[in-house]
């Protein structure tokens, strides 16, 4: 299914330098997968539609793709922000790129691959699930 998108953090879509990817790729110490490079080149603070994903035998809501420029107006809406407050109890090697409509982090899972992490849920209450084997994946099984 294709994936359009629609206004979130800001009115309108507001795109990401290269180097703000490569600076993420070093702080962090890993490869972004290209699909995801693609997408928040194009798309940061934007929400997807379709945005629902089959979770167990549940479904829950991708909201909206985090920043990776900060803005002092939506540091919540931050790749940096959202990492800050997740690297104080995740284990190495979970990274977010996203928040869903509860709050919780959609989150890169560098742990069993340091090059193709998987995708995975960071419950509120820190509980780690994986949804899918890819950043790709993960965008095509998003339905209505």
């Amino acid at each position: 299914m294709s994936v359009s998108w629609k206004p979130y953090v800001r009115p309108s879509p507001s795109g990401v330098e290269p180097l703000a990817l490569e600076l993420l790729e070093s702080q962090w110490g890993v490869t972004l997968p290209d699909a995801y490079k693609h997408v928040v080149s194009k798309y940061q603070g934007m929400t997807p539609s379709p945005s629902s994903f089959d979770m167990g035998k549940g479904q829950n809501t991708f909201s909206v793709l985090l920043t990776l420029t900060r803005d002092d107006r939506w540091d919540e809406y931050s790749v940096s922000s959202a990492y800050e407050s997740l690297s104080r109890y995740m284990p190495p090697g979970i990274y977010p790129f996203g928040l869903t409509s509860g709050g919780e982090s959609l989150c890169f899972d560098y742990r069993e691959s340091p090059s193709q992490p998987r995708v995975a849920l960071v419950t509120v209450e820190g509980d780690i699930h994986p949804i899918a084997g890819s950043f790709a994946d993960f965008m095509a099984r998003l339905h209505n």
